[in-house]
């Protein structure tokens, strides 16, 4: 059954505010798919009953239950293999002979999900940067949902979610079989610190980034919030640093702080100048 449009207007309306993400009338089914099954787990008859919670009481605990499910992201290990072949062929070469007197990365992981993007960055740069073992290495990763983050922090992962993107060798060598489950293993895990993030906020204090990933993210926005998004992050990526956006994505027409380059098959934007 369809959801009535008063309803639809009320969850498009909270979305923005809490995310400032837009959901278009195109995003009628996902609203609808993933409020499902946030109704079936509550207290409430329908999407209707949930929508009418929301009006009744702006500050009900389900507003955030609602934000968390329509705004998770699809992701998988490896997703997209051109910038991780970058990454492996060409920047982090060159960010290692850059940085060896320091010693020193920082990468950002944005808008994380589930976890699988900023565990992939790890493996690769375990798996073919030995020199790094000792530098100070620290992967960022941010989502805007807890409960997300949550999941992220205990790496674990189903059978079907490794299988996806995840080649055999690396899932024996990087997780270790916990019940029905995959667990990620110290040696990837240890790199990474998990942090809630509003993207449509003002950055807080972060270190000067090396790399940030903000892959299939900024689809979700205005175009007004695209821009004060990137010009975030153009201050806080590192003069030489390298942006990652996903395939579809661009600066262009939004913030003149980037160029565009290819790299080994993959589209990076590195600040302008």
């Amino acid at each position: 059954m369809a959801i009535d449009q008063r309803d639809l207007d009320t969850l498009r309306r909270v979305i923005l505010e809490k995310s400032a993400i837009v959901l278009g009338d195109d995003k009628e089914y996902l609203i609808e798919a993933r409020l499902q099954s946030l109704v079936d787990g509550v207290a409430f008859k329908s999407i209707g009953d949930l929508a009418a919670e929301i009006n009744r009481n702006p500050r009900s605990p389900v507003i955030h239950q609602v934000v968390d499910a329509l705004t998770t992201n699809e992701t998988s290990f490896f997703r997209d293999s051109h910038p991780y072949e970058a990454l492996k062929q060409t920047i982090m070469p060159g960010l290692i002979e850059r940085r060896a007197d320091v010693k020193r990365l920082n990468i950002w992981s944005a808008a994380c999900s589930s976890g699988q993007e900023p565990l992939t960055i790890a493996m690769v740069l375990r798996e073919h940067f030995p020199v790094l073992n000792d530098w100070d290495i620290k992967i960022l990763a941010t989502d805007l949902s807890s409960e997300m983050l949550e999941r992220c922090s205990e790496g674990s992962y189903s059978q079907l979610e490794v299988s996806r993107g995840l080649p055999a060798r690396l899932l024996v060598r990087y997780f270790e079989k916990d019940g029905i489950r995959w667990r990620a293993k110290p040696a990837i895990r240890d790199l990474i610190e998990y942090r809630q993030m509003n993207l449509s906020h003002r950055f807080p204090v972060m270190p000067q980034m090396d790399l940030v990933f903000i892959r299939n993210v900024l689809i979700y926005f205005s175009n007004e919030m695209k821009s004060q998004i990137l010009g975030e992050i153009g201050r806080v990526l590192a003069p030489d640093g390298h942006l990652f956006l996903g395939s579809a994505e661009s600066t262009r027409g939004l913030c003149e702080d980037f160029e565009r380059k290819m790299v080994d098959g993959a589209v990076l934007f590195r600040l302008a100048g």
